[in-house]
């Protein structure tokens, strides 16, 4: 994303992963209101040790201080569908806070996770290895059911004296698993462990079990198939078995024979639904694959390899070869594919930003921007739109305007990293500083560099002038600040 993000990835990692127990167990101890905790029954997803709002908070700090350690994608056309997709499946799940916060990590391993509070993460890798969207949809829909049955905070709960920092410290674990390969996290989440009882080992393979009923469940509400589930966990097992590396996603999932026998047969129970490859999938799967390789020729190569054969999805193979060719340097051969897909799909949301993506590059940045324009026209709100209008607005030397469009988006997603760091560069092209300091320190809030969002909001104190709305704004985002402070520890 630039300098400003690479900073944040290197400066004092080592310190950042010393200090996230302490820092979780400060956001756990304190909770939003500061109120005691009540020891309530055990066993019910409705009460446990920790209140929704402590779960929001907690997952909240978690993920200000994951996205500073972890390998984020910042890709808003596979962003906004794997939301769309969370927020379908939560529609008909038993999740009652539906504060949704969906995060993408750029990592090849096939994984996918759910923090307290709402927090979803999704690896990269899980879309190349799922064959379709029902497939992807099965383990989020699993992961939505942890969430809704509170099963990380009842856990903790089996270890009533310790369950603080013991939460904390599998939070901080978590980020590990995440950061570093999985290796130092799982030792880690080993060592946190050490001391629960076979009960809770118990209890936790319910929990498992119970994740898998009902996400089922909602797989099934939502209209999808039902038998996607026990075909991923059929393929998931006899690819462990053949290969010396368990994918990331077994290692916290534990997968067994009885458990791929109870989901088969649970499946059984509902008609099978032959459903068409759903397009918006088979194009993300073929960005995603697109990204994983770090040589463009070799993504080009697999593209076309594809089209020679019997493809899964030929449309999308031809998308795949069109923005693989584009990152190839090959702007006229892009062309001829994209043309193709546009003959067939014209106003298709991928097909349209690629086309404008290529416009920008060869010169024609306000051709791009007027087709941009238009297609928001028709979708209003659509993210991956307003951002590619945003930057072909820049390219065009019309920040001005771009800043506009971003402003609309962030009514919209005020707790979105990604819009308020292009909203910063966009203000900087159009000459506004006070705005490009206040984005910087709301993008830094956002990922937990508290110190530097502070610094930032102080060069716009002093910009201000007699702006005493400004003032009175960046006044009270200061002592936003030192709550944050206060509430991680920092």
């Amino acid at each position: 994303m630039g300098l400003l993000a690479e900073g944040l990835k290197t400066r004092g990692a080592a310190a950042l992963r010393a200090g996230l127990a302490g820092a979780l167990f400060a956001v756990a101890a304190g909770g939003a209101s500061g109120e005691d905790f009540n020891l309530p029954n055990l066993g019910n997803a409705s009460t446990s040790l920790f209140s929704p709002e402590q779960e929001y908070q907690l997952g909240r700090a978690w993920l200000r201080l994951f996205r500073r350690g972890a390998p984020i994608l910042q890709d808003p056309q596979l962003q906004d569908y794997l939301e769309r997709l969370v927020f379908q499946l939560a529609e008909h799940s038993e999740l009652q806070d539906r504060r949704i916060e969906v995060v993408v990590v750029d990592n090849p391993v096939i994984n996918a996770f759910a923090v307290p509070g709402g927090v979803i993460g999704v690896h990269s890798g899980l879309l190349l290895y799922a064959q379709s969207e029902d497939e992807v949809a099965m383990v989020l829909a699993h992961e939505i059911a942890h969430l809704s049955q509170r099963h990380f905070s009842r856990g903790v709960e089996q270890q009533r004296q310790q369950a603080i920092t013991t939460m904390a410290g599998l939070l901080a674990s978590a980020v590990l698993v995440a950061t570093s390969g999985g290796a130092a996290g799982l030792a880690a989440l080993s060592a946190t462990q050490a001391a629960s009882q076979s009960a809770s080992l118990r209890y936790s393979r319910s929990n498992e079990q119970e994740a898998d009923r009902i996400g089922m469940q909602t797989l099934v509400d939502a209209g999808m198939d039902p038998h996607a589930a026990p075909r991923m966990f059929e393929r998931m097992l006899v690819n462990s078995r053949h290969s010396r590396d368990i994918p990331e996603f077994l290692r916290t999932h534990p997968l067994s024979e009885n458990r791929v026998s109870d989901t088969r047969n649970r499946a059984l129970q509902y008609p099978a639904r032959e459903a068409e490859p759903k397009l918006r999938y088979q194009l993300m799967r073929a960005r995603v694959q697109a990204h994983h390789k770090e040589v463009p020729q070799d993504a080009v190569a697999l593209f076309r390899s594809e089209l020679e054969g019997e493809p899964r999805h030929r449309e999308a193979a031809r998308y795949g070869l069109a923005i693989s060719l584009m990152r190839a340097g090959q702007p006229e051969a892009a062309r001829k594919e994209l043309e193709q897909l546009l003959q067939r799909r014209p106003r298709q949301e991928e097909y349209l930003i690629a086309e404008a993506r290529l416009a920008g590059s060869t010169g024609k940045a306000g051709a791009a921007a007027q087709t941009l324009e238009a297609a928001l026209e028709r979708d209003a709100g659509s993210y991956p739109l307003a951002m590619a209008y945003a930057e072909a607005l820049m390219r065009n030397n019309e920040p001005r305007i771009a800043e506009q469009a971003l402003r609309t988006q962030i009514r919209r997603r005020p707790a979105d990293p990604a819009l308020w760091y292009l909203l910063a560069e966009v203000q900087g092209l159009a000459g506004n500083i006070l705005g490009l300091h206040q984005s910087r320190a709301e993008y830094f809030m956002l990922y937990g560099a508290l110190d530097d969002a502070e610094a930032q909001l102080e060069y716009a104190r002093r910009l201000t002038g007699e702006n005493y709305h400004a003032l009175a704004k960046i006044s009270q985002r200061l002592k936003d600040v030192e709550e944050l402070r206060e509430r991680m520890n920092f």
